[in-house]
């Protein structure tokens, strides 16, 4: 199964500047094992030592954020497109 999972750009250090990569799995959590697999070290800038999802990473499934889905258990099949978004906080005081 094939899945296109965009990257952003601070962690594309670990993806030898790949903005875009391919991964496999069956749902989410197995996705984010084999893209660890494949680029180590990725996994633990995403998931806390629990393996969930760090709460200021957001990942979308085919544009649907996976908070509104089955979270990590999220299904995903061959052709899926997977964004992983870090949040953006910030602002300036007035």
């Amino acid at each position: 199964m094939a899945i296109v999972v965009r990257i952003p750009t601070p962690l594309q250090k670990l993806t030898a500047d790949k903005g875009e990569v391919s991964a496999d799995g069956a749902t989410v959590q197995d996705l984010l094992q084999d893209l660890d697999r494949q680029y180590p070290g990725l996994k633990d800038r995403l998931c806390d030592p629990n393996g969930r999802l760090r709460r200021f990473v957001n990942v979308y499934v085919n544009e649907e954020d996976i908070r509104f889905l089955k979270q990590e258990s999220t299904p995903l099949k061959d052709g899926d497109e997977v964004s992983i978004i870090p949040a953006i906080a910030g602002g300036r005081d007035a």
